[in-house]
């Protein structure tokens, strides 16, 4: 039987009970337009506190651009220790095929996603423009955060006719855009799924990227490592899948079911329902990523 999740009021609680952080970025540090209140000042106190800290992103983009946009929004280089994204694991996956179904996808790409998704770039593929001349499909988002999956229904089920495999470089359904919900590219993999598609996810849930954060940290003990984030089904079901223990963080997707905005004192009942429902289950719950 998983235990309850424990109520806390600030990070401050439980940081002596560990050495090592894997932290979500959007949802828990950000919106996607400025950092939550207090984020600073808490990632300030845990490398004051000598704890190792790596950033862990389902953003469809290489590590280096994931850097350049935390520098935009006022984060400092030394606020943390490491980061890894969903789009370098993807890119990583690309370059150097971990299984057969990635040695398997040729080299012609048919790109679905905002040019700014960098992952396909000196992956060594040859991006076409039209299903027919793809070999697969990779996924990485929308174009315009207003999109819906009906806006990509036509080449979806162009691609899904061809049989083409599809490689999504993230896992998340949803992301709240400056207070905005807005899909991301696992709701059109999700879709392509259900059209017979058959799909390779990279990043949070899935065990390889939780093992390069864990390495990154270099913390022999796991019991002292714990990931923060604010989505039950990727970073608290990740984390469950690692072994390692987890903090919610309440608002960002999960505020609607909730009836919570951020920051807001957690209502444990429905805390208690939404992990039965999702079957994973969190350590710590905390209004925000603040001390």
């Amino acid at each position: 039987m998983s235990k309850t999740p424990q109520l806390i009021s600030g990070i401050r609680e439980i940081a002596p009970d560990y050495d090592g952080f894997i932290l979500d970025l959007w949802g828990v540090l950000h919106d996607g337009t400025r950092p939550y209140p207090g984020v600073l000042d808490c990632l300030h106190e845990l490398r004051a506190a000598g704890k190792r800290i790596c950033l862990l992103s389902n953003a469809p983009r290489r590590v280096g651009a994931v850097i350049r946009r935390l520098r935009e929004l006022g984060f400092p280089d030394d606020a943390y220790d490491h980061v890894m994204t969903s789009g370098e694991a993807t890119h990583e996956a690309l370059i150097d095929a971990p299984d057969a179904f990635h040695r398997d996808l040729g080299r012609r790409c048919l790109h679905i996603g905002p040019d700014r998704d960098d992952v396909h770039v000196d992956a060594g593929l040859d991006i076409v423009a039209r299903p027919e001349d793809a070999t697969f499909v990779l996924c990485t988002g929308i174009d315009d955060f207003s999109e819906t999956v009906a806006d990509y229904a036509e080449i979806l089920e162009a691609c899904a006719r061809r049989k083409l495999p599809m490689v999504c470089a993230n896992p998340d359904l949803v992301v709240v855009v400056g207070g905005t919900m807005a899909i991301c590219a696992g709701t059109l993999a999700a879709h392509y799924e259900t059209l017979g598609g058959r799909v390779a996810y990279h990043g949070k849930p899935y065990a390889p990227v939780y093992d390069r954060c864990l390495n990154l940290l270099g913390i022999g003990d796991w019991g002292r490592i714990v990931a923060v984030g604010d989505s039950f089904r990727t970073d608290i079901a990740g984390a469950n899948s690692a072994g390692i223990d987890s903090v919610l963080v309440i608002g960002g997707i999960h505020a609607e079911e909730l009836a919570l905005p951020p920051h807001n004192t957690p209502d444990p009942q429905k805390i208690a329902a939404a992990a039965l429902e999702t079957g994973s289950n969190p350590t710590w719950v905390v209004p925000g990523f603040f001390w």
